[in-house]
Order: structure tokens, then C-alpha cells, then sequence
């Protein structure tokens, strides 16, 4: 169960590690857009819809598209993980 904006950063983080070639764990800066890590937008897709299926959250695209890097698509999955939580409650 994710419990804290550290357990969706981990996620992002494998998924962002698994798909994008040449990047270690270490070298991932959630100040930094994928793109800047070396991301294209498959990835970036890949990255995102792995991550949300892994937390069972959707987020429309119109939300996604405005993010400008990893921290507020963290943000963003965690405020849904939440809000998901809070509705099952």
C-alpha cells in the first residue's frame, strides 16, 4: 500500500529506470523533467502509464500534459493515491 509521496517516487523512479536506457537510480533528479534525463515521449509514456497502473490511479491527459517535471508528476499521483484511499475509506 503506498502510504507516502517516497513509495510514488520509487515507483516513478523504477519505472523511469526500467524504460530509459543508461540511467541509473542514482541519477534521477525529480527537479528534472524526463526529457532532461534523456527521456523521448514513448518513454515518457511508458513511464507514466506504468506508474499509474502500478498505483491504480488515472490522471486525464489534460493534467499530465501541464507537469513540467518528476516532482509534480509525483505530486500528482500522490494527491490521486489519496484521494483514491480517502473514497474507499
Amino acid at each position: 500500500m503506498i502510504s507516502s509521496r517516497d513509495d510514488v517516487l520509487a515507483v516513478v523512479k523504477r519505472h523511469l529506470v526500467d524504460t530509459v536506457e543508461g540511467i541509473g537510480d542514482a541519477q534521477v533528479d525529480p527537479a528534472k523533467s524526463m526529457k532532461d534525463l534523456g527521456a523521448n515521449s514513448l518513454d515518457i509514456v511508458e513511464v507514466v502509464s506504468c506508474s499509474m497502473r502500478e498505483l491504480k490511479v488515472k490522471i486525464p491527459r489534460a493534467e499530465l500534459n501541464k507537469l513540467t517535471n518528476i516532482n509534480e508528476l509525483v505530486d500528482l499521483l500522490y494527491k490521486s493515491v489519496q484521494e483514491k484511499q480517502a473514497a474507499a475509506n
